[in-house]
């Protein structure tokens, strides 16, 4: 198992039963209305400053585990390229199996062309799409767009005018169509140096209604890894 290494210290999440037209294993995102990533590490990582691999925890408002999440993405890449660099990170459930995947391209980090903006696939059950991720140009905010299956938007997401360390709380908000209604949010807090040293160095938050679609849940979930390697971690 791709996770075998990660030994959690927090109860998981009861899995419900069987629900009419979700993606097996989504079944979780219908009971909750947040969710907590925090990223875990292994001493041997903390030490030598090398990551093997990147390994999360998704939880709820209760410090429940739902998920596992791994991006066993080339190290070299991750430290050559940065937030432009390729990713595959597998999310499973508790039970070990593999219930979402999300896929980035190699993408330059330069948003004045088209060519070069950041797009993400999400696929649930991995071989399922259920939708993408796509950042668009936007000359004040960070700017995203949530697309279904078929490439049709249904939401956006646009994050603060200003991104840096700073600050202590970044915000980006999922907005309708015609942003005028905010839906839910991804953020994260900052907490200095000391929270770097944790083992729970990087943490962020998702929030969204507890009726959305579980499928934009999980679009949600894969597009704050994507916010998270473009800005929380670059500015960590």
């Amino acid at each position: 198992m791709a996770f075998s290494n990660l030994q959690p210290t927090i109860h998981g999440m009861r899995a419900p039963g069987t629900i009419p037209n979700c993606p097996p294993g989504l079944e979780y995102l219908t009971q909750i209305n947040q969710l907590l990533v925090c990223q875990r590490f292994d001493l041997l990582e903390v030490l030598s400053c090398f990551e093997t691999s990147k390994k999360y925890e998704v939880m709820n408002n209760q410090g429940q585990r739902i998920y596992f999440a791994e991006d066993r993405s080339n190290c070299f890449l991750r430290y050559l390229c940065g937030p432009s660099r390729s990713f595959t990170i597998t999310i499973y459930d508790n039970i070990g199996r593999d219930v979402i995947t999300v896929h980035k391209a190699l993408r330059c980090s330069c948003c004045w062309r088209n060519c070069y903006l950041q797009k993400l696939k999400v696929e649930a059950p991995p071989g399922e799409k259920i939708g993408y991720v796509y950042q668009y140009f936007h000359p004040l905010w960070p700017m995203f767009k949530i697309k279904n299956a078929n490439k049709e938007d249904i939401m956006k997401i646009r994050g603060p005018c200003v991104v840096s360390s700073c600050l202590t709380d970044l915000n980006f908000n999922l907005l309708s169509l015609d942003e005028e209604i905010v839906i839910g949010k991804i953020s994260n807090t900052w907490a200095g140096f000391i929270r770097e040293l944790s083992i729970n160095a990087d943490k962020f938050g998702i929030q969204f209604p507890l009726d959305l679609d579980v499928k934009i849940k999980a679009l949600m979930l894969g597009a704050s890894f994507l916010i998270d390697y473009m800005y929380f971690e670059l500015w960590s």
